[in-house]
């Protein structure tokens, strides 16, 4: 039937020209086994003169040394050192131009990519007109570095720059690739005097820095009067944090984009661009009713997503919940995937649902607070809900519908006891059909339980311990 900023950036200490020069040239011992990505760093950076540890530390702040199988970021961004081309920067095409290699294996090739980022890079540093002692120094880098992350305006060039030279300081060690921390003092130049990190009367979130959005990525509006908000949407950047408070600084642009708050990955700093009240383009359908948020990184790499992220997110998230009188639940915080009519995966398999609304709810992460599944999850992909009954504060049975398959599906979603296996129990039936049922005892969730019934009049219903529902025959078209 059919249903209806300033970074601080810890422990930097000054030191002499010469110290800078041994701390950004040196090869660690760490990094001396033989590795092929490590490789095709050391042999880039001597190529171009760039100092490895810095190349290093510029693709780890971009992509964690991930080249996400060449499928490009949000932004248009390919490989380990995220060489983007779309209409407003063309650093990919650039590097093809300087290393005379082809786009096609600088997308793909780790070490042609890790090549055409130096190339890059070197060529940031020749336009700063950095001679071969400069070369030699990481911290007089900081301008060619900002220049790479081809951003905005210099408050958010000043943001990229200071993730790179985070990771400078803290030594990285992922895919193979290690460096130890380096003791370097950036030399911001006409970075050094940015505006202030954020204007309080703009926020909606105390904290927040303030950078707004492009006024053709999103819609004035007035709510909740107008619309009201009862959603919160998760979402993963595909990209960096810096990256993609530009890409939404940038337009106007065919398909405009947005989100309220974006949430960086090492310490959770959270920049807000679109006012609350505002509609940000970030979930299509939601996008009146519900608040977004990207979260910096990749849906295919769990290392971005810190505790430091969760937590903040979750703090942030609460905030919102909390004012606009949303329910902390998985049926209104939900991922991207989970939007009606999407098309995305974020914030992915790697999402850890559990700890960020144990969060949420005000636990610390070990237990089971809140439900990490939802009825869409359990019922799977195009299945939609149509109808639902609270089974007092035990849990709630949803009735759901899929276009694409023609079926109805019945899961029921505890609330207490969760993580323990306790009595559940889900079922569905066609009219002039047999009941199917899915009862026992379960630790989340009783379903899926699914049956075709094109015109058909279904009864569904379900139970959690002593809570019980069933309905009439009902939704007959």
């Amino acid at each position: 039937m059919m249903k209806t900023t300033t970074l601080v950036i810890a422990g930097l200490i000054a030191l002499s020209g010469q110290q800078v020069a041994q701390a950004a040239t040196a090869t660690p011992a760490a990094t001396t086994a033989a590795n092929p990505l490590a490789d095709a760093f050391t042999q880039a950076a001597t190529k171009y003169e760039v100092p490895r540890d810095l190349l290093v530390a510029l693709g780890y702040a971009e992509t964690h040394l991930d080249n996400h199988e060449g499928e490009p970021s949000a932004s248009g961004g390919y490989g380990v050192m995220h060489l983007v081309s779309n209409p407003e920067t063309k650093s990919l095409e650039e590097a093809a131009k300087l290393t005379s290699l082809t786009v096609a294996k600088l997308k793909t090739d780790d070490a042609a990519n890790i090549l055409g980022g130096a190339a890059v890079l070197r060529a940031k540093a020749d336009a700063l007109e950095l001679d071969a002692t400069a070369r030699k120094n990481a911290g007089k880098w900081y301008g060619a570095v900002a220049a790479y992350g081809n951003v905005a305006d210099d408050a958010t060039a000043r943001i990229y720059a200071d993730a790179v030279y985070e990771a400078l300081a803290s030594g990285v060690d992922a895919e193979g690739v290690q460096t130890q921390p380096a003791q370097v003092t950036p030399e911001r130049g006409k970075y050094a005097d940015d505006a202030p990190r954020a204007l309080a009367a703009a926020v909606d979130y105390p904290g927040a820095l303030w950078k707004a959005a492009h006024s053709s990525n999103y819609a004035v509006s007035n709510r909740p009067t107008s619309d009201k908000i009862d959603r919160i949407v998760i979402h993963v950047t595909q990209g960096s944090y810096a990256g993609s408070i530009s890409w939404f600084q940038t337009g106007p642009r065919p398909n405009p984009s947005s989100a309220h708050y974006v949430i960086r990955s090492s310490d959770g700093q959270i920049t807000q661009m679109v006012r609350e009240k505002n509609r940000a383009f970030h979930a299509g359908n939601y996008n009146r009713r519900s608040v977004g948020i990207e979260h910096e990184g990749y849906v295919n790499n769990a290392s971005w997503f810190t505790d430091q992220m969760y937590r903040s997110s979750a703090a942030l998230t609460r905030s919102i919940a909390d004012r606009y009188g949303i329910p902390k639940d998985r049926s209104h915080i939900v991922g991207h995937n989970q939007v009606p009519g999407a098309d995305h995966t974020d914030p992915g398999s790697n999402w850890n649902w559990t700890k960020y609304m144990s969060y949420v709810t005000g636990g610390t992460g070990g237990g089971g607070a809140t439900n990490p599944h939802t009825a869409e999850e359990v019922c799977g992909t195009g299945y939609k809900t149509i109808d639902s009954q609270a089974l007092g504060t035990s849990g709630t049975v949803y009735l759901m519908y899929s276009s694409a398959s023609g079926k109805n599906c019945v899961a029921t979603i505890k609330k207490t006891s969760l993580g323990k296996a306790s009595a559940t129990s889900a079922f569905l039936e066609v009219k002039g059909a047999t009941r199917k049922t899915d009862s026992g005892n379960f630790t989340y969730y009783a379903g899926p339980v699914q049956a075709a019934a094109a015109d058909k009049c279904v009864k569904w219903g379900g139970s959690v311990g002593t809570a019980t529902y069933t309905s009439e025959f009902e939704h007959c078209s």
